[in-house]
Order: structure tokens, then sequence, then C-alpha cells
């Protein structure tokens, strides 16, 4: 690390948005050892640079952003970034640590006898400088004109990525116009969701040098191609078995993988705030999108909210499932702590799981469980969810409640075109 001059390290608030501080890179140990001082409210900042203070969380008081020096990666000449723990002053870890919920539920989880890899996807969309389209020509999806045509970028991206240690499984231009696609490889939870926030920072600054913006919005342009973040899980049970595949259940489940998937659609519901919260997460969220509208699971259904990946010789990590429901507005933290609390929980009751939808949908014939049709009614069903307060904690449900309201309260009245204005950028890095 003798090229770095500075270091930062970052924390993700309630509302999905990366938060940093730096320092030169002299003073790395401090930021180790004592940390950086950050106000409790950091945790419930807004998109639109407003506070939610809550009873708990308010001016006074401070926390600290401690950073592991092992875990230093470059991510731009001279620069270093470490993802960050929020800690109290007395030394303990906040409860509003999304590192530290996610190492809870990795470790309930793990009592319930499960080990889990994650796996996340990042849509994203480039924009020109002043934050409009990127292009303007015709857009042909996945086509190998509109790759080629940023392959300067993808070769950047590449060679980043590769500097930072950062696992790259494959990379795209996407379905919609200047959409770009990044699957990164899987790792242990933790390691996932802060491989989520890295791949951010140097999607960020590697579109820069090529004069664009990143948007990771998850409705950039109304009306237009929407943006998620998927995440696949891989499960293990106490024997060291995959439990998703050559089991004798529907399409090779195994009982704990039948329960494991049962727990996820059981809890969708109560989660839906954490995984697809913001502001315009539930415009993205309809069928048609295949951003997983449909309560439901099915063997590699696009449509489903749970897409079971099938395993085999032509699987490159094995049976999974990816979870479709969720976009770049969550906090990746909560988001993946939120998948593998619901997927044990289901484990832990045994709970029975319904037949596969193997078409679409809406061609079932099926009643099937609704989400949330608001943001405010998935604020409502986040804040009667025991299950939520179980994994995730009560002061996180409240933190992500007061932000999310506030988002209502602000942009809940205006037209959809100005809100997708708006928050074009809130969750850029």
């Amino acid at each position: 690390m003798a090229d770095l001059a500075v270091v930062g390290g970052s924390i993700v608030d309630m509302a999905g948005v990366a938060r940093a501080k730096y320092v030169p890179a002299a003073r790395l140990d401090a930021f180790h050892t004592v940390g950086m001082g950050a106000s409790p409210s950091w945790s419930v900042f807004c998109v639109d640079g407003s506070i939610a203070f809550t009873p708990e969380l308010g001016v006074v008081g401070d926390n600290r952003i401690r950073i592991d020096r092992g875990q230093v990666r470059t991510v731009e000449d001279g620069v270093g970034w470490a993802p960050g723990d929020l800690y109290l002053q007395g030394g303990e870890r906040s409860p509003m640590c999304g590192r530290g919920v996610l190492e809870r539920a990795v470790a309930a989880a793990r009592s319930a006898g499960l080990e889990a890899r994650v796996g996340a996807e990042l849509e994203c969309t480039l924009l020109s400088a002043d934050g409009g389209h990127a292009s303007t020509g015709p857009w042909a999806p996945y086509g190998v004109r509109t790759s080629l045509e940023r392959s300067a970028l993808l070769v950047d991206l590449t060679v980043a990525a590769e500097r930072a240690g950062l696992g790259i499984e494959q990379l795209h231009m996407e379905y919609g116009q200047d959409q770009l696609e990044v699957s990164l490889s899987p790792s242990d939870p933790v390691t996932a969701a802060d491989d989520v926030l890295l791949a951010r920072i140097l999607l960020g600054r590697v579109a820069a040098r090529h004069g664009l913006q990143v948007s990771f919005s998850p409705l950039p342009f109304a009306g237009e191609a929407g943006n998620g973040a998927h995440l696949h899980l891989s499960l293990t049970g106490a024997d060291g078995r995959p439990v998703l595949g050559d089991g004798p259940g529907p399409h090779g489940l195994t009982p704990t993988g039948e329960a494991a998937v049962a727990g996820i659609l059981a809890a969708l519901p109560g989660l839906l705030a954490v995984y697809a919260g913001s502001a315009l997460s539930l415009r993205r969220l309809v069928p048609g999108n295949w951003a997983g509208a449909a309560v439901c699971w099915g063997l590699e259904n696009r449509e489903a909210a749970v897409r079971l990946v099938a395993g085999g010789p032509d699987s490159a990590h094995g049976a999974n499932l990816e979870l479709k429901v969720v976009d770049p507005s969550a906090n990746p933290y909560l988001a993946v702590a939120a998948l593998l609390g619901s997927a044990a929980h289901g484990v832990r009751h045994e709970l029975a799981l319904d037949a596969a939808v193997d078409v679409h949908p809406s061609e079932s014939g099926r009643e099937l469980p609704q989400l949330p049709a608001t943001q405010a009614e998935a604020v409502d069903a986040l804040e009667a969810s025991e299950l939520a307060r179980d994994v995730l904690g009560a002061p996180v449900v409240a933190g992500v409640a007061a932000v999310r309201r506030r988002e209502v309260e602000v942009f809940g009245s205006l037209p959809l075109a100005e809100t997708a204005e708006a928050l074009r950028l809130a969750w850029s890095c």
C-alpha cells in the first residue's frame, strides 16, 4: 500500500446510499484502531440529503467508522478503499451497522445448519456527463455492436477489477438503452456485499475516465428499462452437501432446500422495503420486466420472485436461487441478511413449499400472494414483520421505515418523470 496517498472507508445507510470518510494513508492505523467520527444521523440520511431523525438517532452523540487495513483495495491511482464497520463510542458494534447485521445473520444460518455463498448481479445505466442518455442511436439488447462500442470502458473496468481483487464472472451491455450488467464472483455473504460496493465504486470511476456517469437508480428514466441488483444464493447443509440440487424434491430440491425457498417466499412481502423500498422501486417491479413481481418460484422462471437456477455440468457454481426483486436502492448488507435470514427461518420451522410455477405466473391459474402495492404499504409490512425485527434488529427496521417514509412525503405526489430525474444519481458512487 506504499503507493496510496488517501484511503476511504464507507458504510451504507438505510436508504441504500454509500457514505464515506477519507484519511491520508499515513493515518491508516488510526482508521483501523479508533476509527473516524460520524454522527449517528448518518444511518438515516435520505436520498434527497435530508435526515429522517428518530428518537434514537439525532444531533447528539457520535459513532466511529473503522476499517480493516487488510481489506484496503486500490480503486484509483493513489486512492484506496475498504468497507467500514460502524461502532459506538463505547467500542461495541452499532446496531445500525449493516455489516454487523449480516455477520449475525450468517451465524444464525450456521446454527440452523446452513452455509451460504452469495453472488450479485449489478445492472446500471451509463449516462452522459450532463446526466442524460449516453447514446442516442438504435439500441440492440445484448448486442455485439452495443458492447463493442463500449469496449474501451469494459477493458478498463476489467483491468481495474483485477487490480482491486474483484472477481467478475461476465460483463456486457444489457437490455435497456445504455444499460450495463456486471456479474460478480460468488463469495461468503459478507464479502459478497462488500464486493457490491467495490464494484459500484470502480464502475463510477472507470466511467468518469471515459467522460460518463453511472446511474444505479431502479428507474433512471420514466418509461424505460429499470436496473436490478439480483442476488444469487447457494446453500449447503450440515453434512456439507448442497441443498438446492440432487434431492428428491421438485426440480432436485432437498427437503432442506424446499424449506429454504418457502421461507424466502413467505417473508418476501414483509421484507420488500429492504429489497426494493425506494420511491422508484415499485415502478420497476411490475409483470413483464423480469423483475420477479410474482411471489412464487420456478425453475429458470424469470418472472418469478425466486428463480431456481439449474445445476449440472453446464453450471459453473451449481444449483442456486436468484432473488430477482432486489434493486440497487437496497443496502446490500441488509438485503443479503434478509435473504439468508428468511431462508434459515424456513429451514428452522420446516415450512412447506408450494408447487413451482413453470409458466408465466399470469398463466398459472393460481391465486398467488401479492407484494405491497405502494411504498407506504411496503413500509407498513416491514414494521409488521416479526422476522424483519429478528433478522435485522428493531433499530434497523425503525431506521429503514423512517427514511422510506420520508421518501413517501417528498416524492409520493410527484410525477414519475420528476422523481426519476431527481433520483437518477442518488445511489451512484
